[in-house]
């Protein structure tokens, strides 16, 4: 497990808030969808995927206040290597300080250097975010905690971060900002599920969750990113081509690649609270019967390793912007 800070202070954390609210929030307007680092080629299979120990299962926290469901999810927003704004898909998860994020690591860590480096002015705005609005505040990003085996070597196996925000902010119309409020308290957070038999009989089923933008390879376009869309589908071993990984597992899932990076996958989603266990997030997808559409994500399989990124992550501290 390692970890590395978004920004150095408050004082950066403010700035990257102040980044995104910038001409009347030009940057989340003009923000693109993140592009998946790999060209997935592959299939679900039937085959099995043991656990390297007991299946676990962590529960969700409701939010504070009664509010329509699901409000965990929304986009992260950076300024990546190419200098340009991008956003991804994520998703809030429970945690002691009840201020934790997961998405895809490529949407924390520019990996195109000599050596990763963790990507400039990070937020999560949780909800759809459409044309720069921020529904539910929007959440500095503090520290970033992923697996050593994804900043020391790429490995889509590993594709995961977890990222502590500081409490929300709601900016007035002077500019002036004043705290939201903790993530989860305002949100509610998202359990986890590990260590999940997946063969013929046991797969478990997942709701996806997210923002695809991109196009199919046929050139259809049916998503625009400005709403969340949901996919339901079992989650399977996969034999892939590329990328080089081997605990890489699959979806049924109709969802582009733009756009859709750091999908949540949760398993026993309820509809009336908006709240499950997060057992994947999507960091590629694939047409798998080469008909020109996209018909499976794929995830890293959510081991104990992760977990261990989790648990290290969940009792990271942060506080306020204001």
């Amino acid at each position: 497990m390692v970890s590395a800070p978004l920004v150095r202070d408050v004082t950066e954390a403010r700035q990257a808030v102040a980044y995104w609210l910038a001409d009347g929030g030009a940057n989340l307007r003009n923000a693109t969808p993140f592009t998946p680092p790999y060209d997935v080629r592959g299939e679900r299979t039937s085959g099995t995927v043991v656990p390297p120990g007991k299946p676990i299962k962590i529960g969700p926290a409701s939010p504070l206040a009664e509010g329509e469901p699901p409000r965990t999810a929304g986009k992260v927003f950076f300024v990546g290597g190419d200098q340009q704004p991008h956003w991804c898909s994520a998703v809030a998860v429970q945690s002691q300080y009840r201020n934790l994020v997961a998405t895809a690591a490529h949407c924390v860590y520019d990996m195109a250097g000599a050596a990763p480096t963790t990507t400039d002015h990070w937020v999560f705005i949780p909800g759809p975010a459409t044309d720069g609005t921020h529904p539910h505040g929007i959440y500095a990003g503090s520290r970033v905690f992923t697996h050593l085996d994804f900043t020391a070597y790429d490995d889509p196996d590993r594709d995961v971060a977890f990222v502590n925000v500081y409490s929300g902010v709601v900016p007035s119309a002077d500019g002036t900002l004043t705290t939201n409020g903790r993530l989860v308290d305002i949100v509610g957070g998202q359990g986890l599920a590990y260590n999940q038999l997946i063969d013929e009989t046991a797969a478990p089923e997942v709701d996806v969750f997210g923002f695809p933008a991109g196009p199919h390879p046929d050139g259809t376009t049916p998503y625009t990113g400005q709403s969340l869309e949901r996919s339901a589908g079992r989650v399977s071993a996969t034999s892939l081509s590329s990328p080089s990984a081997d605990q890489l597992v699959g979806v049924e899932s109709p969802f582009t690649g733009e756009g859709s990076l750091g999908s949540a996958w949760l398993q026993r989603y309820e509809d009336e609270l908006g709240l499950g266990c997060l057992n994947g997030v999507t960091v590629g997808v694939s047409d798998t019967d080469g008909d020109g559409r996209y018909d499976t994500g794929v995830s890293p399989y959510f081991d104990t390793p992760l977990a261990d990124v989790y648990k290290a992550a969940s009792v990271s501290w942060t506080g306020r912007l204001t």
